[in-house]
């Protein structure tokens, strides 16, 4: 049951994320979309042209490894929600440094640059959204098994 609630917390938020940084891009002309989904620095992966939806696909299955976590340590014991979004955003903190190293190793010319307080702004408030996202998914999902047992 872990690994199907880590699996559902992980598309919905993740979804979420990237649904929002799109739309921050399309209102503000600021690339935080494209440095979301920017693979061109990864060994092996980094020379292909991927499709957006591919790109997009890689980005969740990373949300689907860090709910899967997020899921395996709140279950190892009663956490109350304010300790769940502590514990959230604890273990979001990497994320919105993530986007640092993202801009800096990007081969692309079309990604925020480095100092772009904008872009930065944006990314840190889409992944603080995306980090309390887990804990409120994380609840609905427990109060949906309850309900039906």
């Amino acid at each position: 049951m872990k690994l199907l609630k880590g699996l559902w917390i992980g598309f919905w938020s993740g979804l979420l994320l990237g649904i929002l940084l799109k739309w921050i891009q399309a209102v503000t002309g600021e690339q935080v979309y494209t440095l979301l989904l920017n693979v061109d620095f990864i060994p092996l992966i980094g020379g292909i042209n991927w499709s957006e939806p591919v790109e997009f696909a890689f980005h969740l299955v990373i949300s689907l490894l860090i709910s899967i976590v997020y899921v395996y340590l709140a279950k190892r014991r009663p956490y109350t929600f304010g300790q769940l979004v502590l514990f959230s955003l604890a273990m979001c903190i990497p994320f919105f440094l993530l986007y640092f190293p993202l801009a800096a190793l990007a081969v692309r010319r079309d990604v925020p640059a480095l100092t772009d307080s904008g872009a930065i702004l944006y990314w840190m408030f889409a992944h603080l959204t995306y980090a309390l996202a887990l804990p409120i998914l994380y609840k609905t999902f427990e109060r949906k098994n309850a309900a039906s047992q």
